[in-house]
């Protein structure tokens, strides 16, 4: 799939089949995170990847609207040092978004509201926090992937000036 029908077709998956991410994809989907750009090339990201059903679904408790972090198989948390910078967790994760869609693997990112439990479940250092929680998997069976609509181009651009 080519770069611009990832993005125009990628879109929030929150309904999992159960088959498991291959090794290997998964691996690219981590190596498309650590390739984003980063502000003066810092790489602040991390990635603590969970796998592990019960681990999973602690986590989901951190979060007001996480419960599909339990039957995703595998999510990945962002980790950014304290003072790490929300664009360069962004553009990571907008990364793994994409390279897992070109495999076939659906995602969704997931805010942990409690970052303190967060924080605990992950077993991060003091020096770090949570900058978001992607989950990933196939689509269910019957997951309707159609499009979502958007606004229109000439109500978003604005030339020269606003």
């Amino acid at each position: 799939m080519d770069v611009y029908t990832c993005i125009r077709t990628k879109r929030d998956t929150r309904a999992y089949d159960s088959r498991h991410i291959a090794e290997d994809t998964l691996q690219r989907i981590l190596q498309a995170g650590r390739m984003a750009g980063s502000a003066k090339n810092l790489q602040p990201c991390r990635f603590v990847v969970l796998q592990d059903d019960a681990r999973k679904k602690e986590l989901s408790t951190c979060g007001q609207f996480a419960t599909h972090i339990v039957s995703a198989p595998a999510a990945v948390a962002i980790v950014v040092p304290q003072e790490g910078r929300e664009l360069d967790a962004g553009r990571s994760a907008q990364n793994m978004m994409l390279a897992a869609w070109a495999e076939g693997v659906a995602s969704c990112p997931v805010t942990m509201h409690d970052a303190s439990c967060a924080h605990r479940v992950l077993g991060l250092p003091d020096t770090h926090r949570v900058s978001i929680v992607l989950a990933f998997g196939y689509p269910a069976p019957g997951e309707r992937r159609r499009p979502s609509p958007r606004l229109p181009l000439d109500e978003l651009v604005h030339q020269e000036r606003w």
